[in-house]
């Protein structure tokens, strides 16, 4: 069983030698350390350092983090990167949260961490659907085509709310009656014709 450990920082005036203090501390070798210097704005399954790891380790192997919030941009992007890793047969652990899947003590904090995740999820379904609620009250009508560039600018801004909440772009373009091929569409033209959201807040997941 191999210690492969992960680092993130936000920015590259940030220095991640405490992070990786900590993970050599416990037996994590330097070579096996994967970085990322990325904004938490992006889902940890986009970040370069994240994949190259992700493609690296095997069942058995064991990834190590300063912190959970390492892996994820949201406690529901940390949750999908632990689901996916513990789906290839790859433990977590996390030396500062105390999560160690070889203990009970872990195991339960991974459990926590999935009913928190849960909770989030209902918060942001919440919160789309009283974004919905109030851009059908203006006037914004859903589940059809509409070519209304301001209809299309209040979907796209509901779009991208819930994209970085955690939702999938398919899941966040259904809220809005749009498949992914056409919120695709109408981002890329929007982002053609002037001020826009940010691209990247609409993602390819």
């Amino acid at each position: 069983m191999r210690l492969l450990g992960y680092t993130r920082i936000s920015t590259a005036a940030q220095d991640a030698q405490l992070q990786l203090d900590a993970l050599l501390s416990i037996g994590v070798q330097k070579r096996d350390v994967f970085d990322d210097v990325t904004s938490g704005s992006k889902a940890a399954a986009t970040r370069p350092g994240m994949q190259r790891l992700l493609e690296y380790a095997v069942a058995g192997d064991t990834v190590v983090v300063w912190r959970i919030d390492r892996l994820g941009r949201s406690l529901i992007d940390v949750l999908n990167t632990v689901n996916q890793l513990r789906d290839a047969g790859i433990h977590v652990r996390s030396v500062s949260d105390g999560i160690d899947p070889a203990t009970s003590t872990g195991r339960l904090m991974l459990n926590m961490l999935a009913t928190l995740a849960e909770y989030e999820r209902e918060l942001i379904v919440e919160r789309v659907n009283a974004g919905i609620a109030a851009a059908r009250s203006a006037g914004t009508t859903f589940g059809r085509p509409v070519s209304d560039p301001v209809v299309i600018a209040q979907k796209l801004e509901i779009v991208a709310s819930a994209r970085k909440a955690g939702s999938t772009a398919h899941a966040a373009a259904k809220l809005v009656g749009w498949s992914r091929a056409t919120l695709y569409r109408h981002a890329t033209t929007q982002e053609n014709n002037g001020p826009h959201e940010d691209s990247s807040d609409f993602g390819t997941a």
